[in-house]
């Protein structure tokens, strides 16, 4: 069997097209492509026209390519941009009536949950592990091992509401970083709660920001991409912390020069790294991981077990 997923987030839209056969997944075809769904009006949960348009031409796209695969089944989930905004499911019918594509637009809690799987492909949770997944509109936020999730939750805080939030300066003053750390602090009670319930001494990052942040440690102090041929990684935490300051630092010209960077993220990744610095520090995390598995592997997981 042959199955085709999208993964329509705030940032960026993913296509994994995969072989099946005896519950062995094969991939046979891999994309993301830059959307920024949230560009211009995450702030007001509106997707503006251009982001709007963009979004329906990256998944005409994608159809053609999906076409030529020739999938058993597609399936196609649409994560916070879509799920908050008001003319949400406007963008689902506009898409069903330019390329045939059926979107299902899921909550945060079962956006968690699939992304748990998705993690557990790659990364053995032999403990209680902590995993976050920073999204463009949304943070989860998931407390599981390998048998089971013990804690889960969406936050609307992703990296894009963030950066349209608190519109910091280039780069961000000290001022601005206390009022974002604040912010932290007042939302994320529920998740220090459940954390002395279930406590942790690790973090799994899932994809995203922090796939930019393991090429850029790559690349500043080994000099290559250490992610290249694996699925998942362990920071060094040395190297993190040198990393997250030299970020946080950073002019938006800097951040352009900086190897590991992709242009999507330049805007975004200061807000991801204290957002990262936040929870390593006021939870007691004494470990950090990379899964570069997410929603898309995990949906592929479900959809054969």
């Amino acid at each position: 069997m042959r199955i085709a997923i999208l993964d329509l987030g705030t940032n960026t839209f993913h296509l994994l097209i995969a072989n099946v056969e005896e519950k062995k997944p094969k991939i046979i075809f891999r994309s993301k492509i830059a959307v920024k769904l949230g560009e211009g009006a995450i702030h007001n949960n509106w997707i503006a026209p251009k982001p709007f348009r963009r979004g329906l031409n990256t998944l005409l796209h994608y159809r053609e390519i999906i076409e030529k695969h020739k999938p058993d089944k597609i399936v196609a989930y649409a994560t916070s941009a879509i799920r908050s905004a008001e003319n949400g499911m406007n963008f689902v019918k506009a898409v069903k009536e330019e390329t045939g594509l059926n979107i299902r637009i899921i909550s945060g809690e079962e956006e968690a949950e699939l992304i748990y799987f998705g993690v557990r492909q790659c990364i053995r949770l032999e403990e209680p592990s902590l995993i976050m997944d920073i999204g463009g509109g949304s943070t989860e936020f998931i407390i599981a091992d390998d048998t089971r999730i013990f804690w889960k939750n969406s936050f609307n805080i992703g990296a894009a509401r963030l950066l349209a939030h608190f519109s910091p300066s280039d780069p961000i003053r000290k001022s601005e970083i206390l009022k974002i750390e604040n912010y932290f602090e007042e939302n994320l009670n529920i998740l220090k709660e459940a954390l002395k319930k279930y406590p942790v001494r690790r973090l799994i990052g899932s994809s995203g920001s922090f796939d930019t942040f393991a090429e850029m440690a790559g690349h500043r102090f080994h000099g290559k991409n250490i992610i290249k041929s694996v699925s998942s990684y362990k920071f060094d935490m040395t190297e993190f912390k040198k990393l997250s300051k030299i970020i946080i630092k950073s002019s938006l010209e800097e951040r352009l020069n900086m190897k590991g960077l992709i242009k999507m993220r330049v805007d975004m990744i200061v807000l991801a790294a204290l957002f990262t610095n936040h929870v390593l520090d006021s939870m007691s995390i004494r470990e950090l991981f990379l899964s570069k598995f997410a929603l898309k592997e995990g949906v592929l997981w479900k959809e054969f077990n």
